[in-house]
């Protein structure tokens, strides 16, 4: 039985064989034909559904393979200083919203960026003890690597001047010794701990919000690297009947003996919700100059950035990973990082050719790969290694990099680097640090410029044509989620996820990417956001 036809359409596969269609053919959440109107419109029978697209261009479903789904879910109803220009605007929505909130209940916020600011100071405790005395405060850096909380968190988790810096992580102090209310890296633990979590039903709600944004941006797929309790939420969903969108759950380092002893492997589950790998963090992120670096931030000769897992024990956890059926992920945004990331993967590649073990069995992947040394600009291709990166960070960070990285970042943000090397590349938003919008995503690819600036685009070299930017955000996270035999393309037999959208997004100007508008969603051939007749 045919369910669905899609008649009158610009309908473009990304089948090398067939590229572009009038018409497709959905039966029980596939494609199953494809072809010009007339052909495909005889399949239709009593009960299919025929939809007119009147020319409207038709893709397959984009996938976001780098975000933080349960931190994107919650940040939709915390206190919104997303890129807040100035730091008085930031501690005026906390001052709002500590009206509307019971006295000595948590106010969370997310999205504060001190270079954003005049003078580029990380703020302190102070400013918020100003507007919440009582109510504990922590809000996260728009990086997710650092944390501003006020007074009263600090003494909820019993943290003092005297306080010892967790490993991996820093409590920022002042010329005196005492805590400023900036938390580096681990650190942010030691508050964040102690803030209640929501139920599993609560959590779920929230992104039930979350998830109606991603379809509307046309989001059919996500790769997750939040916690076991986003597993959970993610699975009432599913009970529910309302999970609308696929999701590859990436296993944090914390519950990799947990996973192991489970006997979960890659692939684990279905086409709904399965396992991918294990995530490591390398080093920080660039905001708070924490992530590793071979030679120092530019005006701090002594600063080389952190690293948050050392390298020996990188290997020991990847290796383990490997042996028992996970490939891994690894956080490494520093040059320093990504090389000590590669290296570890190397150790491990040696081990897996050992075992027999073809490299496709383990798709590793580097999250973020934000700046590479010259000398290993090749590695990730020799190495069959993901290049999963987020192209919005390029226009989101290309000021903080020329500040800090100066004439380094050349190398940084550079899917064109790694395409002419060979490597795959696998495209994601990181949201919430940024926001949960491929189109921007796509746009930041092709131009390499945030409000047209600069002209021509920041390095533009670095810039990608709009083919191969929609496979990164395509074709790409479907080989890092083992699902490029049904997703990816609009071909016979693969699953019927595609967007609408209103413009052929080939034929615009590359300036106008951000004016395109996306009509329809649908996941497993049923529209899960459509608007339009």
């Amino acid at each position: 039985m045919i369910d669905t036809i899609l008649l009158n359409g610009n309908i473009i596969t990304l089948n090398e064989n067939r590229p572009r269609v009038k018409s497709l053919a959905i039966s029980y959440g596939r494609v199953v034909a494809l072809g010009a109107d007339d052909e495909i419109r005889q399949l239709a029978n009593a009960g299919t559904r025929v939809v007119n697209l009147d020319g409207q261009t038709v893709l397959p479903g984009l996938t976001d393979a780098h975000l933080h789904w349960e931190a994107q879910s919650r940040a939709l109803r915390s206190v919104n200083i997303f890129e807040a220009p100035q730091k008085q605007i930031a501690i005026d929505q906390v001052r709002e919203r500590v009206r509307e909130t019971p006295a000595g209940e948590w106010v969370q916020g997310q999205g504060w960026a001190q270079d954003l600011w005049r003078d580029r100071a990380f703020p302190t405790r102070h400013d918020l003890d100003e507007v919440a005395p009582v109510h504990p405060v922590y809000l996260s850096a728009k990086s997710g690597h650092a944390a501003w909380v006020n007074t009263a968190a600090l003494q909820r988790a019993g943290i003092t001047d005297s306080t010892a810096d967790p490993e991996g992580g820093q409590i920022l102090r002042d010329a005196d010794g005492a805590a400023t209310g900036i938390l580096l890296e681990t650190a942010m633990d030691l508050v964040s701990a102690r803030i209640p979590s929501p139920a599993g039903d609560e959590l779920a709600d929230m992104m039930m919000d979350a998830q109606a944004r991603a379809l509307r941006s046309g989001v059919t797929m996500i790769h997750d690297f939040d916690e076991p309790t986003c597993l959970a939420a993610l699975q009432i969903l599913r009970e529910r009947g309302a999970l609308s969108l696929r999701v590859l759950k990436q296993i944090n380092q914390p519950w990799l003996d947990a996973a192991i002893a489970s006997g979960i492997r890659s692939g684990f589950g279905d086409d709904w919700i399965r396992i991918g790998a294990l995530k490591l963090f390398a080093d920080g992120a660039l905001g708070p100059k924490t992530a590793l670096m071979f030679d120092p931030y530019l005006g701090e000769s002594d600063n080389y950035g952190m690293a948050l897992v050392d390298k020996e024990e990188m290997i020991e956890y990847v290796s383990r990973a490997s042996e028992f059926g996970l490939p891994s992920s690894v956080h490494a945004i520093g040059d320093k990082a990504v090389h000590d990331a590669l290296d570890v993967f190397e150790s491990v590649r040696r081990q897996e050719a050992e075992r027999g073990e073809a490299r496709s069995c383990r798709r590793h992947r580097i999250e973020h790969v934000q700046i590479v040394h010259p000398q290993d600009a090749d590695r990730l291709a020799e190495l069959d290694v993901i290049a999963s990166m987020q192209p919005i960070h390029a226009t989101s960070d290309m000021v903080t990099a020329d500040r800090y990285w100066g004439e380094r970042a050349a190398y940084a943000y550079n899917p064109r680097l790694q395409l002419e090397k060979g490597a795959r590349v696998a495209f994601g938003s990181d949201a919430p640090v940024e926001p949960l919008d491929p189109l921007i995503g796509i746009h930041a690819a092709v131009t390499r410029k945030r409000d047209g600036k600069p002209d021509g685009g920041w390095y533009p070299e670095a810039r990608l044509g709009i083919h191969e930017t929609i496979l990164g955000f395509t074709q790409g996270p479907a080989f890092a989620a083992r699902m490029e035999d049904r997703l990816g393309k609009l071909s016979e037999g693969y699953l019927a996820d595609l967007i609408v959208l209103d413009r052929d997004i080939y034929q615009v100007e590359p300036e106008e990417i951000l004016e395109l508008k996306v009509l329809g969603t649908m996941v497993d051939g049923e529209w899960r956001y459509r608007d339009f007749d």
